[in-house]
């Protein structure tokens, strides 16, 4: 039968689904995540092959299906998407393979052709919106080093308030003893070689350590947490006015595992969204199924 893919790749989490050419699933996978990069696109490409295998098994079907869509976390940087496509172009998934971002895929999930805003934060952060006219506004998805609100830039900032504190510069932070014991060392001059050999998503792990530990008023974690809601208020708030003009407040989608329906930054995003002008949506997109919709439309 023909089929057609659609994967969402995260640095935590890939999510398979596989579909028929009426878009209805047939089944559907995950495995553990990975964000692609320039220097090691095979880890990324791998976590999709066993996300896409283990739900074509799922779904009783043979690969490769007709055409797949992935929409994976750091392929919205050329070099790298070109990295990735060329592994998983070797015709064991799918007969045609297309890539793009994660953003993308649940973009498509939450409002398919209508307009709207949606902001993702997990592992890395980004923002996508199509304004009323039908023009797409990317702010965000700047990696690792350059992002921010996102789940790795908390846990990077997090230990940099530790070290600060080490140093003197800072008062004593409960941080200290919460992210080395979440790092596994004893001291914190054993951060560094830590932080050094961490992948993307060992850092973001750290990030609801921060939250929490900010949720009893430690001056430096609650500092940390209201910078990041500040940050990814400021990109809301700039394809606000980006994409607009709007005839009335835009719909936005919070989504991720920081900012999701239950995700631990939500609260203090909420809040510094307020002033922004945009109506939160309780949409909860399915972005593998959104990834499927584009693979349809390629056949």
């Amino acid at each position: 039968m023909t089929f057609v893919v659609g994967v969402d790749g995260g640095g935590t989490t890939v999510r398979a689904v596989i579909a028929d050419t009426d878009g209805q699933e047939l089944g559907r996978a995950e495995s553990v995540g990975a964000v692609v990069t320039v220097d090691n696109p095979a880890r990324g490409a791998e976590a999709v092959r066993v996300a896409v295998r283990a739900a074509a098994e799922d779904a009783g079907v043979q690969l490769p299906g007709a055409v797949m869509w992935a929409g994976l976390a750091g392929a919205g940087h050329c070099s790298a998407k070109r990295a990735v496509s060329a592994l998983l172009n070797d015709g064991s998934l799918s007969d045609r393979v297309c890539v793009g971002t994660d953003v993308e895929a649940a973009f498509i999930a939450a409002f398919g052709d209508d307009s709207g805003m949606l902001l993702i934060a997990g592992t890395g952060s980004a923002l996508w919106a199509r304004s009323p006219t039908g023009e797409i506004v990317r702010v965000g998805g700047w990696g690792r080093y350059l992002g921010e609100g996102s789940g790795y830039a908390i846990g990077l900032m997090g230990l940099r308030r530790v070290v600060r504190a080490e140093d003197g510069r800072d008062t004593e932070t409960a941080l200290r003893a919460r992210l080395l014991s979440d790092c596994g060392v004893e001291s914190v001059r054993e951060l560094i070689s830590w932080v050094e050999v961490s992948s993307k998503g060992q850092v973001a792990a750290l990030a609801p350590s921060v939250i929490e530990v900010s949720s009893f008023g430690d001056p430096a974690a609650v500092e940390v947490v209201n910078d990041s809601a500040r940050d990814l208020a400021d990109q809301v708030r700039a394809a606000v006015y980006s994409a607009g003009p709007w005839k009335e407040a835009p719909p936005l989608v919070l989504w991720g595992g920081l900012i999701a329906m239950d995700g631990s930054l939500r609260p203090q995003v909420t809040e510094a969204l307020r002033d922004v002008g945009v109506e939160l949506s309780s949409i909860e997109p399915d972005p593998p199924m959104g990834a499927a919709r584009l693979a349809l439309v390629e056949l």
